[in-house]
């Protein structure tokens, strides 16, 4: 970053304008495609006046939390994380499929204040700490959006089984890593929760291979 920030600083003496000078955070966002397709069903469901609140399981840092809230800052989002990095009982479950490489500190380095922080409009936010299915056991809310960013087979399969039968008509939810190599058991949870509601999936062309269902 300090690099960057040094050659930035050389072209403006030259006389270049700093309007046309491009960071590269701006490119990624210019063509990623996952925050693209988000920002298009988005727009779809606002189109059709789809009813639901918003949801994310998985925040890490908050980036695409970030992006929902501003989406639709005039609709309650919830946010579902340990904020503490993988829950042990995901990690055990991920290790008898045969992949046991993560540890409870993958995606530790993050925490409430920290999402807080880069919100725009945080007095929307619902902020439900802890593990997941566990903390989604009082609400009863419908949803219109979902971001389903879990990593691991166990909190894939239990995001779908829950807000999938809470999606209102015309909503949809979003998937993390689909195809991702890294995650290889994102894709078994979804085909077998495919089969269990009967569902389409439709699969994405970003880095981390995401999908759709509706």
């Amino acid at each position: 970053r300090e690099a960057a920030e040094e050659i930035k600083a050389n072209l403006i003496e030259k006389g270049i304008d700093n309007n046309k000078i491009l960071n590269i955070n701006q490119l990624r966002d210019l063509f990623d495609i996952r925050l693209s397709t988000i920002r298009l069903l988005a727009y779809e469901i606002k189109s059709k006046k789809v009813e639901g609140s918003i949801a994310e399981l998985g925040v890490y840092k908050g980036y695409i939390a970030r992006e929902l809230n501003l989406l639709f800052k005039e609709r309650r989002l919830y946010l579902f994380d340990t904020f503490e990095g993988f829950d042990k009982r995901d990690i055990e479950h991920e290790k008898e499929l045969g992949k046991g490489k993560f540890t409870s500190r993958n995606f530790s380095d993050t925490n409430i204040e920290k999402v807080k922080d880069i919100l725009v409009y945080p007095e929307k936010v619902i902020f439900c700490k802890g593990y997941f299915p566990d903390t989604a056991e009082n609400i009863n809310d419908k949803f219109a959006f979902v971001s389903l960013d879990p990593d691991l087979y166990l909190p894939t399969l239990n995001g779908l089984r829950f807000f999938y039968p809470r999606l209102n008509k015309g909503g949809s939810i979003l998937i993390h890593d689909y195809n991702s190599a890294q995650f290889p058991n994102v894709k078994k949870a979804v085909r077998e929760f495919s089969k269990e509601a009967d569902i389409k999936i439709v699969p994405l062309s970003d880095f981390h291979g995401s999908a759709v269902i509706f």
